[in-house]
């Protein structure tokens, strides 16, 4: 079982920036591949980023492609997102994921296949 609890989140102004974290907890980090999902209202959950158990191959959507970057801390079993360059477009509850599945960093993650889920935190870009 992992349980991932997330921080960050909250009101920013276009342009700002934001870094969210998820910690994990209840198996073997480094053994997890990492992703991070957002949903907008009215909108289907979304891929934004991933990274591999080593958190050397790295995965973006085209719509944070350079503003966003993943990262991942497996000593302190924890994976961030930081988002520089945010827009209102931005503007979504975000989530973390992981799934047990080893990924190759070349394509996005389905939020289908992904094995534990974090809590949302929600993210407001104001224009």
């Amino acid at each position: 079982r992992c349980s991932c609890r997330r921080s960050g989140g909250g009101l920013v102004q276009a342009g700002g920036s934001l870094r969210l974290s998820c910690a994990a907890s209840g198996r073997t980090f480094s053994s997890l591949v990492i992703g991070w999902f957002r949903q907008a209202p009215g909108k289907e959950r979304e891929f934004v980023a991933a990274a591999n158990k080593s958190g050397v191959r790295r995965y973006y959507a085209d719509s944070v492609q350079g503003r966003f970057t993943i990262s991942r801390d497996n000593a302190r079993n924890t994976v961030y997102l930081q988002m520089n360059s945010l827009k209102p477009e931005d503007t979504a509850v975000y989530y973390c994921a992981a799934r047990i599945l080893a990924y190759s960093g070349s394509h996005p993650l389905s939020a289908h296949g992904m094995d534990y889920w974090g809590e949302g935190t929600l993210v407001t870009v104001s224009s």
